[in-house]
């Protein structure tokens, strides 16, 4: 289930008021309402992506339960008990839901409160789908969209956490399973309030598994396939285990290098596919002597490995107009397309209005890209938006 979009609860909610809810809700379906419809197509387990429904088909469960889902939770029943505790003075639900809100928003007070009042609270869950112990909303991911932020104290609200008896490896029902490491190693929140490096050496200080536990998400990979080039490689100077994709995400060229025999040849263990997607990282996270050497060793540029983007595509997301450069002198095709359609110039343009890190000039790297010859009438309104961009630019400098 998706968490991203989630519909936040009301301070005070009412389970009459969603059982009307769901009752109208029902009739919008029935009466072919594309917003009721579209909502049944996303949320409903049963329904869900499919094009063409039948509204005839909708009955009020179908109706209650994609309220359900749209507020995080798996069914119809789950979703009632949790407004009934709500309402309920210091149910075990209601001491969780203010802890989780003190944890995002950093009020340690209100926290330190909740957990000296109910010791056990710090090794509750949620009862949404994700299972998140409070530790786990530190993350600022995966979770309920609205409560994925990370105040500038959230070092000192991890240590209370941990202080209090937090298990550091617990896992939650998020991108599969993961742990709290991975989903800081992967969240933005923290790395735009500049403690994603110092979480993780809280977590690591406690005894979290660098590696994180077996069959969960791997805070190394998470981090390299989330764009937290930064804390990837955090986790590699700290013992993570590195194979030839995550040595070359992390600029190890010694340690990808050994991967290869003296021909060429690649050592039992290495694959191909590694060796692609570890060149998309290196282009992605600017690790130039990675991406000559695996361009020496004769990797086709153009590589997509299972991304739909290539090396140079990457590189532009990234930010990185040395290494665009690099490719570009390389013979990395400016017009081929990635998985959406897009140009080099395309991704660049989409980049510089969507990127969630603002110190990435993206001036620059399409100034590189139309001197390199890049079409600039390869879909409508491309040249318009390039235009309109050097134009803010010199009007910004």
């Amino acid at each position: 289930m998706n968490t991203f979009d989630l519909t936040p609860l009301p301070a005070r909610p009412s389970l009459e008021q969603y059982k009307k809810q769901a009752k109208e809700f029902l009739l919008a379906c029935k009466a072919g309402d594309r917003d009721a419809l579209a909502r049944i197509s996303k949320w409903h387990p049963r329904f869900s992506k499919q094009p063409g429904l039948q509204a005839a088909a909708f009955v009020l469960a179908d109706a209650q339960v994609t309220l359900a889902r749209e507020h995080g939770f798996e069914s119809w029943p789950k979703f009632a008990k949790h407004i009934e505790q709500l309402a309920t003075a210091n149910s075990p639900v209601l001491q969780f839901e203010l802890a989780a809100d003190a944890t995002v928003s950093g009020d340690t007070a209100t926290l330190k409160r909740l957990l000296g009042e109910n010791p056990k609270l710090v090794r509750d869950r949620s009862s949404r789908v994700h299972r998140a112990t409070l530790l786990h909303y530190v993350g600022a991911n995966g979770v309920e969209n609205y409560r994925q932020k990370t105040p500038a104290n959230a070092v000192q609200i991890a240590g209370i956490l941990l202080q209090a008896g937090a298990e550091v490896d617990a896992v939650a029902e998020i991108y599969g399973q993961s742990t709290t490491l991975g989903l800081v190693a992967s969240s933005i929140h923290p790395k735009l309030a500049g403690v994603q490096r110092a979480l993780m050496q809280t977590l690591l200080d406690a005894g979290a598994a660098v590696d994180g536990v077996p069959g969960t998400t791997n805070p190394m990979l998470a981090a390299l396939h989330n764009g937290r080039g930064d804390a990837a490689e955090f986790l590699a100077q700290h013992g993570a285990r590195l194979d030839l994709e995550s040595a070359a995400g992390v600029g190890q060229l010694d340690n990808v290098e050994s991967f290869f025999n003296e021909d060429g040849s690649l050592k039992s263990g290495a694959t191909p596919a590694q060796v692609e997607t570890g060149f998309l990282w290196a282009c992605e996270y600017g690790r130039n002597n990675v991406v000559e050497f695996l361009l020496d060793k004769g990797l086709d540029p153009c590589t997509k490995a299972n991304t739909g983007l290539t090396g140079l595509h990457w590189a532009i997301v990234g930010g990185q107009l040395e290494t665009i450069h690099l490719l570009l002198k390389r013979g990395a095709p400016l017009e081929e397309r990635n998985i959406y359609g897009g140009t080099a110039l395309g991704q660049a343009v989409w980049s510089a209005e969507n990127n969630a890190e603002p110190k990435v000039d993206y001036v620059p790297i399409i100034q590189a890209l139309v001197d390199a010859g890049a079409d600039m009438e390869a879909y409508p309104e491309l040249r318009e938006q390039v235009e309109k961009m050097f134009q803010r630019s010199r009007r910004n400098t």
